[in-house]
C-alpha cells in the first residue's frame, strides 16, 4: 500500500515561500492499494495537484471519502479535473448532516450551485456516484477496506482506516480529544457536580478506549496536530482540532508504528513546524518502542 500527502495545511490554502518546504494545500491524501486502487481520504485544495497526476493514465475508477464537509476539506473538489471528461467514475463517501438533513450528495453539490461555481454536480461528464455512510459501516475498494468511526468535531467527523493486505493507515480528519465538559474540583464541588463530573468522564474514557482498539496497532497514523498545548488552552479550546503533544500521547496509546503531524497551522512556517519537532524531542524523549514522529509533507510517499 502506497500513501502520498497531497495537502497538509489546515483551514485555508498557505502558498508562499514560508511554506514551500512542507507545502501550503489544504488535506488530501492518496492511498494506493496493493492492486493500485485509488483511495482519496478528504478533498482539499490538494486534489488538484493529485488530478494533474492522473491525467496520463484515463480512464479513472476512485473513491474518495471526505471525513467532514467544511471548506478546507472540500475546497478542491469542484477543481478535480477527471469529473469533467466522460469515462470516468468518481464514488464519494461521507457523512449525513444531522442538522440539515443532508446527504452527502446533497451537501457537495451546495458548493457547486451557480452562486458559487460556474459548473453545476448535474453537468459533470463523469459518471458520479455517492454514498451516505453509516458509522462503522466498511466499503470495499478492491484489495482494500475503507471503515469509519466518529471523531470528536463540531460537525460530523469520521475518522478513515484503510487496510489491504494485513497493512493499514488511519486518518483522523480534524479532532479534538474531549474534554470533560464539567470542571474537576473536588474540594468546591456539590455532590451532584461530583458525580456529574464522573459520569461524563466515564463517558469519555469509553469513547476514548473504543478509538484505542479500533486503530491500535496500525502502520501509518496521521493526525490532526494543529496546535501546540500552550497554544490550544489559550483560546482554542472547543475549536476542534488536536495538539502535537496529545498526538504522541494517542499514538504511544494505540501502539502504532509511525506518526504523521498534519492540519498544519496555516500561519505556521516550515522553520516554525522543525523547531516545534525539535522542542517535542526534548520534552517527550523518544523510547526504543515509540512510533516515529514525522511532519507530514506534500508530495511525500509512503510505502507500507
Amino acid at each position: 500500500m502506497k500513501i502520498v500527502f497531497r495537502g497538509v495545511r489546515g483551514s485555508i490554502p498557505s502558498p508562499g515561500a514560508r511554506t514551500v518546504r512542507y507545502g501550503g494545500n489544504t488535506t488530501c491524501i492518496e492511498v494506493r492499494s496493493d492492486n493500485g486502487e485509488l483511495i482519496i481520504l478528504d478533498a482539499g485544495s490538494g486534489i488538484f495537484p493529485l488530478a494533474n497526476t492522473l491525467l496520463a493514465s484515463l480512464p479513472i475508477t476512485c473513491h474518495i471519502f471526505i471525513t467532514h464537509t467544511h471548506w478546507d476539506h472540500i475546497q478542491g473538489l469542484p477543481f478535480f479535473i477527471p469529473v469533467f471528461i466522460p469515462g470516468n467514475c468518481v464514488k464519494i463517501h461521507g457523512a449525513f448532516d444531522p442538522v440539515n438533513h443532508r446527504s452527502i450528495r446533497e451537501v457537495l453539490a451546495r458548493q457547486m450551485e451557480y452562486s458559487y461555481f460556474p459548473v453545476r454536480e448535474e453537468e459533470l461528464n463523469a459518471t458520479m456516484e455517492y454514498t451516505t455512510l453509516r458509522e462503522r459501516q466498511t466499503i470495499e475498494v478492491g484489495d482494500a477496506k475503507v471503515t469509519n468511526i466518529l471523531m470528536n468535531h463540531p460537525v460530523l467527523n469520521f475518522g478513515y482506516k484503510v487496510e489491504c493486505n494485513g497493512k493499514s493507515v488511519f486518518f483522523t480528519g480534524d479532532h479534538e480529544w474531549p474534554l470533560n465538559i464539567y470542571p474537576d474540583d473536588a474540594e468546591n464541588q456539590n455532590e451532584m457536580d461530583r458525580l456529574n463530573f464522573l459520569e461524563y468522564q466515564s463517558f469519555i474514557d469509553e469513547r476514548n478506549q473504543e478509538l484505542m482498539d479500533f486503530i491500535h496497532g496500525v502502520d501509518a497514523f496521521i493526525i490532526d496536530s494543529a496546535y501546540t498545548d500552550e497554544e490550544y488552552f489559550n483560546g482554542k479550546v472547543g475549536w476542534g482540532h488536536g495538539t502535537f503533544e496529545n498526538s504522541i500521547k494517542l499514538a504511544r496509546r494505540a501502539e502504532a508504528k509511525a506518526l504523521y503531524f498534519t492540519h498544519h497551522e496555516p500561519t505556521r512556517s516550515d522553520e516554525d513546524l522543525e523547531k516545534l519537532l525539535a522542542s517535542l524531542h526534548e520534552r517527550f524523549p523518544p523510547t526504543e518502542h515509540d512510533p516515529k514522529w514525522i511532519l507530514a509533507r506534500e508530495g511525500v510517499e509512503i510505502e507500507l
